[in-house]
């Protein structure tokens, strides 16, 4: 059987770095098996959805490397649902409820009170038909709940978390459409699901619960569930979810320089047992990806980590993959002498403006200009083929200099830094005048 996974973002606002994780461990799946990943948009809130935020997923998917191969919208499937609800009915599977919101408040304050459970008492069950024609002339639209099965208890075997039980007496029954006609989240994704043909649900552990009434969803729609696995959630460094995690998205970790690479490469391993790569593509991820890999604690999104692995990645990111993104005029051997010293592509004109100039060193004393007065001297003897070796040489043969009192003077005079790229690689590409000229002056 194909496997075939699905991602199933509500377009009410951007990705945030959990749902990015969700996306790419259903993309990983889809991988690892040869299958098919889908995206499926849920806007059935047709008030809070809004088309820019569904052509802001699409290209943070894009960018992550994360294609589809197929997209549905819910927005455009109401008549797929409309034939299930009917079925349904028909099933004796829904019912029709009437309790209003404060109604329903006080019945689970009751309930806690005498210490039971808040589930719904199921008493729109006794209702008669003349119940119905009289609310109905009265005005009362109902809302629907789908009749969980008592006599049978729910079980699954969790991709992560094993097996699972749950006693369906102690569930209350969902609400599944809404008075207005409005569809709430459950019903119309197990339709979807069925009909999409997804055999695989990964996402997170707090649709448990959920998991576990579409279950049965599935059996009354006549389908086989798919297999599922819960995946503990993200938690930042404090270890809970922080308002910042929890609204931190694409857009704001390409303006502070990830690498799309340095994300898949953190939120891939993030609630595994397996180390974080950066050395390691889509490809290889996929192929490692594993669900009896996950543990059952809370995954770890660590800001620092990720600059780390960003840094890791650049430095291993190849010319044609950044050269539209750097400064004009800078060639491959710029970013190879350049890229180990970034933290992020961004940085690269920094070094550009180093290296092309002008540039204002430190202030020396009367020796080290003496000293560097002589490395000019030198310098304009050289063969430029390799400067810096045979600079320094030169240097320490006729000055006796050695180590930090030899190196420094000559970076600090020719970049203005204390620290950076080799000095071998880096004094080639400032090229022989401009060498000279900043040794003299």
């Amino acid at each position: 059987m194909t496997v075939v996974t699905r991602f199933a973002p509500s377009p009410t606002g951007k990705l945030h770095v959990g749902n990015i994780r969700t996306a790419l461990h259903n993309w990983l799946l889809a991988q690892k098996h040869g299958g098919r990943f889908l995206l499926r948009i849920d806007d059935t809130d047709a008030q809070r959805s809004r088309e820019e935020h569904v052509e802001a997923i699409r290209a943070d998917l894009a960018w992550l490397g994360l294609h589809p191969e197929g997209e549905e919208r819910q927005s455009a499937r109401f008549a797929i649902y409309e034939e299930a609800f009917e079925r349904l009915i028909a099933d004796g599977r829904l019912y029709r409820c009437y309790e209003t919101a404060q109604e329903l408040d006080l019945k689970r304050k009751i309930l806690l009170g005498r210490g039971l459970p808040p589930i719904y008492d199921r008493a729109a069950l006794s209702l008669t038909a003349a119940d119905h024609e009289a609310r109905a002339a009265a005005g009362d639209r109902p809302h629907w709940r789908f009749k969980l099965d008592h006599e049978t208890p729910i079980t699954w075997d969790d991709g992560i978390r094993g097996p699972q039980q749950f006693d369906p007496r102690q569930m209350s029954d969902p609400v599944v459409r809404r008075a207005d006609g409005s569809w709430l989240y459950m019903l119309p994704s197990a339709i979807d699901d069925v009909a999409m043909g997804i055999t695989d649900v990964l996402r997170g552990e707090d649709h448990v619960s959920n998991t576990a009434t579409q279950v049965q969803m599935f059996e009354a729609l006549g389908a086989s569930p798919p297999r599922f696995a819960h995946e503990a959630l993200l938690t930042g460094t404090e270890g809970k979810l922080s308002k910042r995690l929890g609204s931190l998205g694409v857009a704001d970790l390409r303006e502070a320089g990830i690498e799309p690479e340095a994300l898949v490469a953190l939120l891939a391993r993030l609630g595994t047992s397996d180390p974080v790569d950066p050395a390691l593509g889509a490809a290889q991820l996929a192929a490692s990806f594993d669900l009896a890999h996950f543990g059952r604690a809370p995954a770890r999104f660590d800001e620092a980590e990720l600059a780390r692995v960003n840094a890791a990645v650049v430095h291993r990111l190849p010319y044609a993959r950044v050269a539209h993104l750097l400064p004009h005029g800078m060639g491959e051997a710029a970013w190879e002498a350049i890229r180990p010293n970034l933290a992020h592509i961004g940085e690269a004109a920094d070094w550009w403006q180093v290296i092309r100039g002008p540039v204002t060193p430190p202030a020396f004393d009367a020796e080290t200009r003496a000293f560097l007065d002589a490395a000019a001297q030198v310098a304009e003897t050289l063969d430029w083929s390799d400067p810096w070796p045979a600079l320094t040489g030169a240097l320490k043969e006729a000055t006796g200099r050695k180590g930090k009192a030899l190196f420094l003077p000559l970076r600090q005079a020719l970049t203005a830094m204390d620290h950076g790229p080799d000095m071998k690689a880096l004094l080639p590409l400032i090229a022989r005048e401009e060498a000279i000229a900043r040794l003299k002056a």
